[in-house]
């Protein structure tokens, strides 16, 4: 498999499984989101992934933010890119490694892995059924080319965001539901009290949005 992964096979097994795919935050690793795994359904494949780009210490990042003199955040285009289509080839790679539903896929982003997310699925949305994008938001320019122009009618995200955000702003978030919804894109947006982290009730709400 291209990309390192850890897996919770599901403990009801069926002719074809759906799968939950994990995808953390810049700097973190495969076990951070997999911690709530237990809390997930027994249906499920639990897959959790480890980005690309090693930056020591047990730490990875989808890609790489470097800081110009005034203190500029600036993210590696090339590099994001190169992950959106690493993640899109694993999906690909776990169906044919796996009993997998391929038409029962949802992606579970945090931060950066939540902007991975976003541009995976509005680039592959063939690829992806549901996205649970927690603490990120949408950057275009990660999508491929022309990704307007898909077919988005199968597609469903659950868009949340801690309203005191100190590492991503708010109001970045906040974007994403109407220029996604002109898309015609079913998207769901709810803010909770918190930093750049996942409330408990976030993960409440997503999970029964996930039941549903």
């Amino acid at each position: 498999m291209t990309l390192y992964h850890i897996v919770r096979e599901p403990k009801v097994k069926l002719e074809k499984n759906p799968v939950l795919l994990l995808l953390h935050g810049y700097g973190s690793n495969e076990d951070d989101l997999f911690s709530f795994a237990q809390e997930l359904p027994d249906d499920y494949y639990i897959v959790s992934i480890r980005a690309p780009y090693d930056m020591m210490y047990n730490s990875y990042a989808w890609y790489a933010i470097n800081f110009d003199a005034d203190e500029n955040k600036f993210l590696d285009i090339g590099q994001a890119r190169e992950s959106r289509d690493l993640i899109a080839n694993f999906i690909d790679e776990l169906i044919t490694l796996y009993p997998i539903d391929s038409n029962d896929v949802t992606l579970i982003g945090f931060s950066q892995g939540c902007i991975l997310s976003y541009a995976v699925a509005l680039s592959y949305p063939e690829k992806v059924q549901r996205v649970v994008a927690m603490s990120g938001y949408f950057n275009p320019e990660i999508a491929v080319e022309g990704f307007e122009n898909n077919d988005f009618s199968h597609l469903k995200i659950f868009a949340s965001h801690g309203s005191v955000d100190q590492v991503i702003p708010v109001e970045w978030a906040r974007k994403a539901a109407p220029e996604l919804k002109q898309l015609g894109i079913d998207i769901v947006f709810k803010e909770y009290p918190v930093g750049h982290g996942v409330a408990p009730q976030n993960f409440f709400d997503f999970k029964n949005w996930l039941l549903r």
